[in-house]
């Protein structure tokens, strides 16, 4: 869901992973047509890393390692 969010509302896909000054950045690189794909990419990228970060918080739970 968060990646069709940040498909069509590349600003909001920020707010939803808690960082508020990235969407805010995003949001004026949106409002112009061209920046439009940068911050689509950009949020795209940023939710990958949110699910990297959290598998490998739940991999350090499971094996006791955090």
């Amino acid at each position: 869901m968060r990646y069709l969010i940040a498909l069509f509302l590349p600003w909001l896909a920020f707010f939803t992973l808690g960082m508020p000054i990235s969407g805010v950045i995003c949001l004026i690189l949106q409002l112009t047509v061209i920046g439009w794909a940068p911050a689509a990419i950009w949020a795209f990228f940023a939710i990958n890393n949110y699910y990297a970060e959290r598998r490998e918080i739940d991999f350090r739970r499971q094996f006791g390692r955090g």
